[in-house]
């Protein structure tokens, strides 16, 4: 027990200015985060230009995709919560401990994917559309990307313990090589170049698993090298019942919350294909766009989170106060140039992908429909995160599954009823408007039983 209690020199998280913390923390990943967003457009774009049965197949397979970045996602969340909790308690014991736990949980989600890769790929097609090309093109896609998932979840474990300890500029480079070696294969192994064979759809995965491997490995070195405020051994790789505990109490709500867009994208696209494939693409070349806008919010989380769990745990009211508000403004400024983007250029921004005239019909209503709920998306997703950051992720829970399940879909389906396509969009705006009533009350709620009260013996 002695080792638990060893002093742990003042992170920066404790010391820095807050506006230049979030700024120092938030940018290389907002930066790391919009590249992953570009190669994934750039995948979909390169994919279009096979046919649009191929796209539809790309979009069809975000169900899975989602639900693998929400067990990824998720368990980091609960990893980066505990360890840097830890580190402004200064137990570095725990530190480990949770490092070390991370690892091993990630590798056993990593064979539960691997299982759904090889048992449940095209069954997971067939359950969506009955048209054999599309169900073709998207078992070879999403076979790939399940069974080589392994680099996905090492990325996003060891990028996240470099987040955990303040070392986001590291996170930068790992994504940003595995982007760009993604874009680079892209188009020599999806339409055969420079004498690779000609994979498809089939190429687009191996691309993006390769991209993914290469971070993986990368962000494992850095680590060993440059991130001495964790000591990982081989016993911290042991589970152990209270740190896993700790991690999926935080974690498995914010799995839930991205499960249930998994859940949500899925209704989406059964709605949607009942009017024609055309609409199930147009919605999947939204969500490949909705990324740019997302991603730089979510970046600021990922930078928010360990500042408000080290400073919880240090008991510093005030800088945790003004990081979430410096956090509310930057997103709610983000969001606002998506409105400007998606309310200006939509055409444009669908022609990136080959879109037909049908696509376009569908595509520029879409675009502007659903931007109008950006107006609140950026305050939502922050609180969220700071529910999340202080132990509370049931709440965050609470309103996804709310805002996805009992209003979005629902609603969707109710407008699709009417016969008109365009009219489901509007399913996102009012969504958004039972997200911001519902966050507005939990936080009121926690900010009055716990932030008030930070730092309090």
């Amino acid at each position: 027990m002695a080792q638990e209690n060893t002093t742990v020199q003042e992170n920066k998280m404790g010391t820095m200015p807050i506006n230049r913390l979030l700024i120092t923390m938030s940018l290389p990943m907002m930066i790391s985060m919009l590249v992953q967003a570009l190669y994934n457009v750039v995948d979909s774009i390169f994919v279009s230009r096979i046919n649009e049965n191929a796209l539809t197949a790309v979009s069809l397979a975000f169900p899975i995709q989602t639900l693998m970045i929400a067990v990824a996602g998720g368990t980091c969340v609960g990893i980066n919560a505990v360890l840097s909790k830890a580190l402004g308690e200064k137990k570095q014991e725990q530190v480990n401990q949770a490092a070390g736990n991370g690892i091993v949980l990630m590798g056993i989600s990593y064979v539960i994917f691997l299982l759904v890769g090889i048992l449940a790929a095209r069954a997971f097609y067939l359950s969506q559309t009955d048209d054999a090309q599309i169900v073709q093109y998207g078992y070879e896609y999403l076979s790939v990307v399940c069974c080589c998932s392994f680099g996905m979840f090492a990325q996003f474990t060891f990028e996240r313990l470099l987040q955990s300890t303040g070392k986001t500029f590291y996170i930068m480079i790992t994504q940003g090589t595995g982007a760009i070696i993604n874009i680079i294969l892209d188009p020599i192994f999806i339409f055969g170049l420079y004498g690779a064979p000609r994979m498809g759809v089939r190429g687009a995965a191996v691309a993006t698993v390769i991209g993914q491997i290469v971070a993986g490995m990368l962000a494992c070195i850095i680590n060993a090298r440059k991130n001495a405020e964790i000591q990982l051994e081989l016993r911290v790789l042991k589970p152990q019942k209270d740190i896993v505990k700790q991690i999926y109490r935080i974690g498995v709500p914010s799995m839930i919350m991205q499960a249930i867009g998994s859940v949500m994208t899925y209704g989406m696209n059964l709605i949607l294909i009942s009017f024609t494939s055309t609409a199930t693409a147009v919605f999947g070349v939204y969500f490949k766009l909705q990324s740019f806008i997302f991603m730089p919010v979510f970046g600021i989380n990922n930078g928010l989170v360990p500042i408000l769990a080290y400073n919880y745990g240090a008991g510093r009211r005030e800088r945790f106060v003004q990081a979430l508000k410096c956090a509310v403004i930057y997103a709610m400024a983000i969001m606002f140039v998506g409105i400007i983007v998606f309310q200006t250029i939509p055409g444009t921004l669908f022609a990136l992908f080959a879109a037909s005239d049908t696509m376009l019909g569908i595509g520029i209503p879409a675009l502007r429909i659903i931007s109008i709920s950006y107006i609140f998306a950026g305050y939502n997703i922050v609180c969220g995160t700071a529910f999340q950051a202080l132990g509370n992720a049931v709440y965050s829970m609470i309103v996804s599954i709310a805002r996805q399940l009992v209003v979005l879909l629902p609603a969707a389906y109710l407008l699709a009823l009417l016969g008109n396509v365009n009219y489901v969009w509007w399913a996102f705006p009012i969504a958004e408007i039972a997200s911001l009533t519902m966050t507005t009350i939990f936080l009121l709620k926690i900010n009055k039983d716990v932030i008030r009260h930070i730092g309090e013996e």
